[in-house]
């Protein structure tokens, strides 16, 4: 996507999303929470988790990772929903073993 300009605290911030990684969901409202990779102010691209309106010209807070700390949170994430699906396992297993 092309570069764009926004405003705040009368700073001009420069952004360009260099890639769309997917969309984790859409409002009611047509604004979606996505994963991209985004430059800001020109400097190298890093992840970046927001929601951004329909055409992308307006953004909510969000939340942006260098590559490093983006596997850092993929690996704790991945290690507790396999600690979450261990335990929905348990009972399943149990009901299993008593049958």
């Amino acid at each position: 996507m092309a570069m764009k300009n926004e405003s705040r605290n009368g700073e001009s911030i420069t952004y360009e999303i260099t890639e769309h990684i997917g969309v984790l969901r859409v409002s009611p409202s047509g604004w979606s929470r996505e994963l991209n990779l985004v430059s800001w102010n020109g400097g190298a691209a890093r992840y970046d988790i927001r929601d951004w309106s329909q055409d992308h010209d307006k953004m909510s807070k969000g939340l942006t990772f260098s590559a490093s700390e983006a596997r850092e949170l993929c690996r704790m994430l991945a290690s507790h929903a396999q600690a979450e699906d261990e335990e929905w396992e348990a009972p399943a297993e149990k009901k299993k073993k008593r049958a």
